[in-house]
């Protein structure tokens, strides 16, 4: 169950790489993007075409999640980072090659140890109000980084709010799939209201800009934040040896040192 999971979740990866492309493309289409009009996104045939595809990447995050741990599945969203610098690179140079491996080798790594050591576990009332809690908290920061901002600043607080945002998501569909055939009616109402906030976050993050930077912060912080809760709050790294957790922390550090990097060699290349 764990090895369709994990190849489910890295189609989704592929999936919401090609879609965060197509939906930027549609975006900038559509300039002064507001709110209130929202609804000219469907006028773009990229955007609709994104969407669609992002549909396909949620329905294979939901299943993968069906089956394995939230901390096996959710740092695998983090391969879209990689995927979309190289698709996007016009030359693969010596340190884009070496950010996408670091980073690859890093989410690799961390899903290596999840995937042995991990405990399936029950995600409860409490854990997941604790959990909302503390996404609340933490994407009003972001929104008040966001306000206050522009260009790539606002664009990437609005990503890290939609990546917290996600992380919850990840552990609230957990807990509804895992809870079925009865229906946890208040974790599938936060996790609609997380995951719309979350991509309305995305769409303008994707009007202030590039879609490298968007899809890295909240790719990023989705799998730190969903791993953390599913490690520390829901219990699933009970029973692992300090050297286990050890190699978390280095491969974590090592998946976001490498996507740090992929962002400011986008900058530098926007730049130059």
């Amino acid at each position: 169950m764990v090895g369709i999971a994990i190849l489910c979740a890295v189609l989704a990866a592929g999936c919401g790489a090609l879609g965060a492309m197509l939906q930027h493309a549609g975006v900038r289409e559509t300039p002064g993007l507001k709110l209130t009009q929202a609804h000219r996104l469907v006028t773009s045939r990229r955007w609709v075409y994104g969407f669609l595809i992002l549909v396909a990447c949620a329905m294979l995050q939901v299943l993968a999640l069906a089956l394995a741990p939230v901390s096996v599945v959710a740092p695998l969203n983090a391969l879209a980072i990689p995927i979309i610098a190289v698709a996007r690179a016009h030359k693969l140079t010596g340190l884009l090659a070496v950010a996408v491996v670091v980073a690859t080798a890093g989410i690799v790594v961390f899903v290596s140890i999840t995937a042995g050591q991990a405990v399936p576990t029950v995600v409860s009332p409490k854990v997941a109000l604790q959990a909302g809690q503390l996404v609340v908290a933490g994407v009003l920061v972001c929104v008040v980084a966001a306000t206050f901002t522009t260009g790539t600043i606002r664009a990437f607080a609005l990503a890290m709010g939609a990546g917290i945002l996600y992380g919850l998501v990840a552990v609230l569909v957990r807990d509804v799939t895992t809870s079925l055939p009865i229906i946890e009616w208040i974790s599938l109402t936060g996790l609609a209201v997380a995951f719309l906030t979350g991509a309305w976050f995305i769409q303008l993050g994707y009007a202030a800009g590039p879609p490298d930077l968007v899809v890295a912060g909240q790719t990023v912080v989705n799998p730190i934040v969903a791993a953390w809760i599913g490690i520390k709050l829901v219990g699933e790294g009970t029973g692992m040896s300090a050297l286990s957790q050890a190699g978390l922390v280095i491969s974590a550090i090592a998946a976001v040192t490498g996507t740090v990097v992929l962002a400011y060699y986008h900058r530098a290349r926007v730049e130059a």
